[in-house]
C-alpha cells in the first residue's frame, strides 16, 4: 500500500472555515490568531526546529506591509493569517537574491531572531509538518496568484483582495475572480523492469524524473498523459492509470501523478523540451538510491515524481490493469 505519508503537502488537513472568510475580511485579526510570513515566496523559518514562525498579531512586521493578509483557516478553533511582506528590501544585494533552481539563500529581517529567516519552501518541505507544509504551500499559492492579477482580465482595471484573500473583485465592472489551480499530469512509464526518465537543462547535473507537462482544454487525464510523452520523446504508451496527486505552489499547479505501459521503445526527444530521456533499470536506480554513481540523480525527496519511481523500485507501485 502507498504510504502518503512520505510525499509532501499531502495527506494534513486543517479547516479552511470558508463560511468565515467574509467576517475575517472586515474584521481585526484576532489577538490569538498565528500568523505566518511571505517574503517574496519564502517563508519564516525557526532554524533551530525547522518549524514555521507564527508571529503575534502585534508584532510590527505584520504592519510594513502594503499587501491583504490572507485567512487560510482555523486549527483547533485558532484563526491563521498569512502576511507578505515582500516590500521590504534585505541589505543583501541582487546577485546574491538572484534565482536558481534551488534558493539556497536566507534572508534574516533586523526585527526578528538570528535564528528565524525566510527560506525557499522547497529546501524544507520535507522537514516541515504536514500540517504546516500545507499551510505554507497554501499561502505561498495565494499570494503568488495575487501577485499576477492585479487587474480585471475583463475590462482591464485594478482589481482588489476581498474575501480575507480568497477573491478578487474589479472595481469597474464588478467581475469576480477566484484563485486558479493548473492541472499537470506527471507519470511513470514504464517498460518491463525499465523506466522513462526524462531531464531539463537548468536542472543540476544528472538529475532526471518523470515526464509531466499542463493539461490542456478539452483533455482527459489520459490524454494529456498520452499526448505529454508522445510529444516529449516520440513513445508510445496505454493503460494510463491515476495514481495519486500533489499541490506544488510553484506557483500554483496540482501534479497529478499516473502510470502508463510502453508499448515502443526508440526515445527522440524533443529538444525544446528536454535535454536528455533514457530508460533506465530498475537495477540501476536502486544503485542510485544506495548512493553509487550510475550516471543518474533521481528526482528529489517529496517530489511526486520521487514518490512514484520509489514505490515503483519498491514494487510497491504496479499497473492496475
Amino acid at each position: 500500500m502507498l504510504n502518503l505519508a512520505e510525499l509532501s503537502f499531502s495527506g494534513a488537513q486543517f479547516d479552511r472555515a470558508a463560511h468565515l472568510r467574509s467576517k475575517k475580511a472586515v474584521s481585526k485579526i484576532e489577538s490569538n490568531a498565528k500568523n505566518l510570513v511571505i517574503w517574496r515566496g519564502k517563508i519564516l523559518i525557526d532554524h533551530n526546529n525547522f518549524n514555521i514562525v507564527y508571529l503575534p498579531s502585534i508584532h510590527p512586521i505584520i504592519n510594513i506591509s502594503d499587501i491583504s493578509p490572507i485567512f487560510l483557516g482555523q486549527i483547533d478553533e485558532i484563526d491563521y493569517y498569512a502576511h507578505d511582506i515582500s516590500n521590504w528590501d534585505p541589505k543583501e544585494s541582487n546577485d546574491i537574491l538572484k534565482s536558481n533552481f534551488l534558493d539556497e539563500t536566507q534572508q534574516n529581517h533586523p526585527d526578528l531572531e538570528l535564528y528565524q529567516s525566510f527560506s525557499d519552501l522547497r529546501l524544507m518541505m520535507t522537514q516541515l509538518t504536514k500540517l504546516e507544509a500545507s499551510l505554507a504551500s497554501t499561502a505561498k499559492a495565494l499570494f503568488s496568484w495575487h501577485n499576477s492579477n492585479n487587474f480585471c482580465s475583463k475590462c482591464g482595471n485594478k482589481s482588489i483582495s476581498t474575501l480575507a484573500g480568497w477573491q478578487r473583485d474589479c472595481t469597474k465592472c464588478n467581475t469576480q475572480h477566484y484563485p486558479r489551480t493548473d492541472p499537470v499530469v506527471i507519470m511513470l512509464i514504464t517498460e518491463g523492469d525499465n523506466v522513462l526518465l526524462g531531464r531539463s537543462p537548468q536542472w543540476p547535473d544528472k538529475m532526471y524524473s518523470c515526464l509531466a507537462g499542463f493539461i490542456e482544454p478539452g483533455e482527459t487525464l489520459e490524454s494529456a498523459v498520452s499526448r505529454e510523452v508522445k510529444e516529449e520523446t516520440n513513445i508510445e504508451i496505454t493503460q494510463v492509470s491515476y495514481v495519486t496527486s500533489q499541490p506544488w505552489a510553484f506557483p500554483s499547479s496540482l501534479m497529478i501523478g499516473c502510470i502508463a505501459k510502453a508499448i515502443s521503445k526508440k526515445i527522440t526527444i524533443d529538444p525544446l523540451e528536454l535535454e536528455d530521456a533514457q530508460w533506465f533499470s530498475k537495477d540501476t536506480l536502486l544503485k542510485a538510491y544506495a548512493g553509487f554513481d550510475v550516471g543518474i540523480t533521481p528526482a528529489r525527496q517529496g517530489t511526486i515524481a520521487e514518490f512514484l519511481i520509489q514505490n515503483w523500485v519498491k514494487g510497491i507501485l504496479v499497473h492496475q490493469y
